[in-house]
């Protein structure tokens, strides 16, 4: 009797577990169909597509080749605004200017192209004075030329066959014919320049290749208007120049000691990034934040684009 209750509960053990076994299955079945139709619906389901920035078309402004190798972009005749009631003293008063058309550098040099114009004008590379951190974080042939002085800047463009912008070239070549900040636009934003007080948000902690950031670029298609290196331009200085500045291609006073300095670098805030801050340094100052680009004046046979 002992051995038939054994039996009968062992059957009873078997036949339960394969109940289970059964009834498992059946949810683990029903529960698959239930996913299988939750991802058909998700793949049915209509979404927007992510819209994208419209590319900017800059084909109608024209370029050309300097004798270095350099492209430059012909910025036309007219007039601009100049400078800026709400920034610092000596950026008023924002005002109409009239310029000729005239050709900027698209990107500013760099330092493998000033490492050969200073080797074939027998002259030395520029030295870093002073940086806390490693100079080879700075020192890299696709980087941004800088540390040199004015006359520097301004033998390299002669050597080139060209000259330094004049401020108001500069200003316009970076701002258009309107107001805006920025070389994009009214606000700063990160990641359309290499500013921002030795930030990394915009992917460098120092200097970078000049034309690295395509958003950042100046209405005539113009890269780092706004941060990486400031750049020397052709005018000496004068807090006051603008209220009595000309109407028509000014050039800044004749003489003076301190030069211009404009666009701001990788270590400066959102305010001195904009397009109208006016910076004065001695014409012999090196530094690490100072670069350049040259411009170049309408030849016999060019083709002045119309004003947009």
């Amino acid at each position: 009797m002992e051995n038939r209750g054994v039996l009968i509960g062992s059957i009873a053990f078997v036949f339960g577990a394969f109940v289970l076994m059964i009834s498992l299955l059946a949810y683990e079945s029903y529960k698959a169909k239930q996913m299988k139709a939750l991802a058909s619906s998700i793949k049915t389901e209509t979404r927007p597509a992510p819209s994208s920035a419209p590319s900017l078309d800059y084909s109608m402004y024209k370029t050309k080749i300097g004798d270095e190798g350099r492209e430059m972009v012909q910025v036309p005749e007219g007039p601009f605004i100049m400078g800026s009631k709400d920034g610092d003293p000596d950026e008023v008063p924002e005002r109409q200017v009239y310029l000729k058309a005239f050709y900027l550098d698209r990107k500013e040099v760099s330092q493998e192209e000033y490492a050969r114009f200073a080797k074939m004008t027998k002259r030395p590379l520029p030295k870093i004075e002073v940086f806390e951190d490693d100079q080879s974080k700075l020192l890299q042939p696709e980087f941004a030329a800088m540390s040199m002085s004015w006359d520097e800047a301004a033998a390299y463009c002669k050597w080139a066959g060209k000259r330094l912008p004049t401020e108001a070239e500069w200003e316009k070549a970076g701002r258009g014919e309107g107001k805006r900040k920025y070389a994009w636009g009214e606000t700063f934003m990160n990641g359309r320049a290499n500013a921002n007080v030795d930030g990394s948000e915009d992917g460098f902690r120092y200097l970078a290749p000049p034309g690295s950031f395509e958003t950042g670029l100046s209405p005539y298609g113009i890269y780092d208007m706004t941060g990486n290196v400031a750049e020397w331009v052709a005018d000496s200085y004068d807090e006051h120049y603008y209220q009595k500045a000309p109407y028509r291609d000014p050039k800044g006073p004749e003489t003076g000691d301190l030069k211009v300095v404009r666009g701001g670098s990788w270590r400066e805030t959102e305010h001195n990034t904009r397009l109208s801050k006016r910076f004065a340094a001695k014409h012999w100052r090196t530094d690490i934040t100072i670069g350049f680009r040259c411009a170049g004046d309408m030849e016999v046979g060019d083709s002045p684009v119309a004003s947009q």
